[in-house]
């Protein structure tokens, strides 16, 4: 059986409306495809139903009030639901045990459920970030536990998500989609799926291994590097030069295709992908007698960044004479980058943490963090605004520096904070020209390797 053959109206059903399934679930809608997403938890259909969206990608919640009010995108909790659809989306959450190991209740659910639903000519197209040979020892099977035999009634790729939070939606119509197939055919309907739904580019790979492969590497890659950005920030720091001018420097130079493209240093690594893909990763090659030390290593200087900046907050406030357990700590952006409000395994949390240790009293504001977030996972009540949280600080720390920010008037701050405030620039790398104005205004500015 061939899938998709000669489809022009195809219709497709994402399963799993976490981050990852409902931008590709409004995307698709936004692009004139019929789109029922499903998702097993009711509130949040309940709220998708009524063109609501609790996630803070910017532009989501309003592609989901445009499909829904469209009719391109229906939600529900029902599974039975699939089966009028031609092409089935999943992307169900894959959470990792302490030892890398992969949690697989999500998944394994979702394709027994999808396997009872399925019918012939259909194409299903996995997404989630699992350990190699997941998609063919663990979801093929259960897929197939209707009846259906997988490469002969239904056809079976894997398509990992590679997309940047606070930028998913533009690159979801941008980046080049890799497909890998269960066979030839699978791998070719997926491909004609994401040009005609997506309008983008395809990568294909031998196998869906290759595929579930290229998610790790993928992150493996950014955790790595932004590990040597962290590390060069504190050898920097101790011998006196600005890491980011030293970063600016070597990214001039060309190497292989491309250029050598060392990331910025920052307060450490968060999110729901960085912290956990790699020791998927770690986990599943020591499974097969593979030592990968590179990702222990990237690891732990990347668990260290959150100490280390508290430590230069404490050291900055003593330089200027203030102990910290008799000062005031602004703390401006608490998401784990900038331009979200994803408070998920946030490095800032453990920056806080280490202040209150310390005995100094922290305020909190993020514009883009829901609230009662902040209350769950920092247990405090955050600040009304970042007037109020810098009214008297001693220091005001930086931690994720959102686009809103940049409309803040720094005099008008510096008047509400305490004579000589610290200025602790942790994700903002600001400008020679912008830290001078800092500075003018009577700011002591510091910054991760600077």
């Amino acid at each position: 059986m061939r899938f998709l053959l000669d489809r022009e109206d195809i219709t497709v059903s994402v399963v799993g409306l976490g981050y990852v399934g409902s931008c590709v679930a409004v995307s698709l809608a936004d692009n004139g495809v019929d789109v029922v997403g499903v998702d097993v938890d009711a509130s949040l259909i309940e709220e998708m139903e009524a063109g609501r969206c609790r996630l803070k990608e910017p532009g989501l919640p309003e592609l989901v009030a445009k499909g829904r009010g469209s009719g391109r995108l229906r939600v529900t909790t029902d599974f039975a639901a699939i089966s009028d659809t031609d092409v089935v989306v999943i992307a169900v959450g894959t959470p990792v045990q302490e030892d890398g190991t992969l949690v697989r209740t999500q998944v394994e659910n979702a394709a027994t459920e999808i396997g009872l639903h399925l019918r012939a000519g259909q194409v299903v197209i996995f997404k989630s970030t699992v350990p190699p040979g997941t998609t063919r020892d663990l979801v093929a099977p259960l897929l197939e536990g209707g009846g259906l035999t997988c490469g002969e009634d239904f056809g079976l790729a894997f398509c990992p998500e590679r997309l940047s939070q606070g930028s998913a939606l533009a690159e979801i119509r941008r980046l080049p989609v890799v497909v890998g197939g269960w066979d030839e055919r699978s791998g070719a309907a997926a491909e004609r799926f994401w040009r005609a739904g997506l309008g983008v580019e395809t990568v294909p790979c031998s196998s869906i291994e290759a595929a579930e492969t290229v998610k790790l590497l993928n992150n493996w890659w950014i955790d790595h590097n932004i590990a040597l950005a962290n590390e060069l920030a504190r050898y920097c720091a101790a011998i006196g030069v600005d890491a980011m001018e030293v970063i600016a420097a070597t990214n001039e130079v060309p190497k292989g295709r491309g250029s050598i493209n060392v990331l910025s240093p920052g307060v450490g690594v968060g999110g729901s992908c960085l912290t956990k893909d790699p020791w998927m990763l770690w986990r599943s090659a020591r499974e097969r007698g593979v030592d990968l030390s590179t990702v222990v290593t990237a690891r732990e200087a990347n668990e260290a960044m959150p100490g280390y900046v508290a430590g230069l907050i404490v050291d900055g406030l003593a330089a200027l004479g203030t102990p910290a357990d008799r000062s005031r700590v602004a703390v401006l952006g608490l998401s784990f980058k900038n331009n979200t409000g994803d408070l998920r395994s946030t490095p800032t949390l453990p920056v806080v943490s280490a202040l209150r240790e310390a005995g100094a009293e922290v305020a909190l504001f993020d514009p883009l963090a829901d609230p009662d977030e902040i209350r769950k996972e920092f247990g405090v009540e955050p600040s009304s605004g970042v007037e109020v949280a810098a009214s008297g600080a001693d220091c005001l720390a930086v931690l994720a520096w959102h686009d809103e920010f940049a409309e803040l008037d720094m005099a008008a701050l510096r008047a509400l904070t305490a004579p000589g405030c610290l200025f602790l620039d942790g994700r903002a790398h600001f400008d020679e020209q912008t830290v001078e104005s800092l500075t003018g205004l009577g700011f002591t500015y510091r910054g991760i390797g600077r």
